[in-house]
């Protein structure tokens, strides 16, 4: 993870980010993802993502601890009281993002007020640059799902994640998202694709 970042990081920082890894590993022991591998493998994922495009070491903390209050038995108190309000908040914000769901309407009215919604619940943008790491992860596993919900969450990734990656111009999430889509979403063009 450290090593994927551009620039290098502090003693401090790298301190930091280290044990938040100890402690989303900890609290994640025993977790498995659908694919098999154990669920700090994608925790882990989430930091190097964010680590490529240059974040700072509270948010690949956050990165690392992001599903650690909603699926393990530690509480965001606990995160708060080790890591500080900076990191609470950022895996507080992820946590009230996780609960927006796209509900299968194709409007674009409804897809916009979807995005609006996005952005205004993230206090800070960092949220939601965290949120595009966790689902490009996701999207880079999908086939670990059955064939219904790979569409459903590829189709809900180029409608809201996409867009969103778009408006905040970081552009290598933004094409691998839609790389992935495009397998799921038109398998048979995308083979067409990949032979050209």
């Amino acid at each position: 993870v450290l090593q994927a970042a551009p620039r290098p990081f502090s003693g401090e920082a790298e301190k930091f980010i280290m044990s938040a890894y100890s402690f989303a590993e900890a609290a994640h022991r025993g977790q498995k993802r659908k694919s098999g591998e154990d669920y700090i493998i994608h925790s882990l994922f989430v930091a190097k993502n964010l680590a490529e495009i240059g974040m700072d070491e509270k948010t690949l903390a956050a990165g690392l601890l992001h599903d650690v209050p909603e699926d393990t038995t530690v509480t965001l108190e606990d995160v708060r009281e080790k890591f500080g309000d900076e990191v609470a908040l950022l895996v507080d914000g992820i946590t009230k993002l996780g609960k927006i769901k796209l509900r299968g309407s194709k409007e674009e009215f409804y897809l916009e007020n979807l995005r609006k919604m996005f952005m205004a619940m993230a206090e800070d943008i960092r949220v939601v640059i965290i949120k595009l790491a966790d689902r490009l992860h996701n999207m880079r596993t999908l086939e670990h799902l059955p064939p219904e919900k790979q569409q459903r969450i590829a189709r809900g990734t180029l409608e809201i994640y996409d867009q969103i990656a778009n408006r905040l111009g970081i552009g290598e999430i933004k094409g691998e998202l839609e790389d992935i889509c495009f397998k799921y979403l038109e398998p048979e063009h995308y083979e067409e694709t990949k032979k050209l």
